[in-house]
């Protein structure tokens, strides 16, 4: 038997390491206190159409909430059915807000300029972990990227020579040795393009994949079928699942879908949230529009991507964001 010594040497060290980590992670949700609060202006009225990302939804309502507080009078219209709808809605006039969880295609960047002849702008408002969700129950430790990819794909890019269609094949035993069901998004959705990208190494879906309205129902989804896994942004969390560590690459080092490690890059699967908006060059933004920019980049604005379980930018992100609204 160990001494309580030796135990107490060792349990330090360990205690050292979960205080750091936690202090760490509390900084990181925490906006930071050079972003100034939001500072309300006369003669603000009107409605906005937002439309685009899914995976913002929340965000943009609990946005339009908080700025609607400041304009009892002002209206936003609040539509997400996946990234794809936003860079349209912007090149018709059917919305002033495109939130997209991907970056635009380089050729919806193109059909923007062909209408305007100049490109949208690009706003960073907040950061996000995409997550690959198993149940909660599910003991598998970790995935590496190339695992994933030939979890749920059917070219297997990532480099794996054999396809893994059974939770046996990724060293789980006993019950848990059965087939895998796989959740994830439609076409339209920014996840479902960003997913492709890195995690399947810009390859193909295989066609067993359940596509999802919404990132709720993938985790719903997950969280109803025990042999399930799937992925969505990490705001969408319940208790029923859980976030598996990824690794970049075989034998690589797993890293959990957290804060800490979204903002220091070692999360593979890390990414931004935007919004894109119509701005001429060297033109003001209309001042609704710009009223409801400011708010969102602002400590209130950013407090709220807290609330919906992403992260906040980082206060230089934020300056440069706002110097594009100028």
């Amino acid at each position: 038997m160990r001494s309580s010594r030796v135990a107490n040497l060792v349990a330090a060290p360990v205690m050292l390491v979960i205080l750091v980590g936690l202090a760490s992670a509390q900084e990181a949700m925490k906006v930071p206190d050079e972003v100034a609060p939001y500072q309300p202006t006369s003669g603000i009225s009107g409605s906005l159409s937002s439309i685009g990302s899914d995976t913002m939804n929340n965000l943009m309502t609990l946005w339009q909430e908080g700025f609607k507080k400041h304009y009892a009078s002002v209206t936003v219209q609040v539509e997400g059915k996946g990234s794809s709808t936003a860079p349209p809605a912007l090149i018709e006039g059917t919305a002033q807000v495109g939130p997209m969880s991907r970056a635009m295609k380089q050729s919806e960047i193109d059909e923007f300029e062909r209408r305007f002849g100049y490109k949208p702008t690009e706003i960073r408002v907040a950061l996000d972990a995409l997550a690959v969700w198993v149940h909660k129950d599910n003991p598998v430790k970790g995935l590496s990227l190339p695992q994933i990819d030939a979890i749920f794909s059917s070219t297997r890019k990532g480099g794996l020579a054999s396809d893994i269609a059974d939770w046996g094949q990724l060293g789980l035993s006993g019950d848990w040795a059965r087939p895998i069901s796989l959740y994830g998004r439609n076409s339209a959705s920014g996840t479902y393009g960003f997913f492709k990208d890195h995690a399947l190494f810009k390859g193909d879906f295989k066609n067993s994949v359940k596509e999802q309205p919404g990132s709720a129902s993938v985790v719903q989804s997950v969280e109803n079928d025990r042999y399930a896994i799937g992925y969505s942004g990490m705001g969408y969390s319940t208790a029923g699942v859980r976030a598996v560590p990824v690794a970049s690459k075989e034998g690589g080092a797993f890293v959990a879908a957290d804060i800490q490690h979204v903002l220091d890059g070692s999360y593979p699967l890390g990414r931004y949230l935007y919004v894109y908006v119509n701005k001429a060059p060297n033109k003001p933004l209309e001042p609704l529009l710009l009223e409801f920019m400011r708010f969102v980049l602002s400590r209130e604005g950013q407090e709220v991507v807290i609330k919906d379980g992403f992260i906040p930018c980082p206060s230089k992100i934020l300056s440069e964001e706002l110097k594009k609204l100028q």
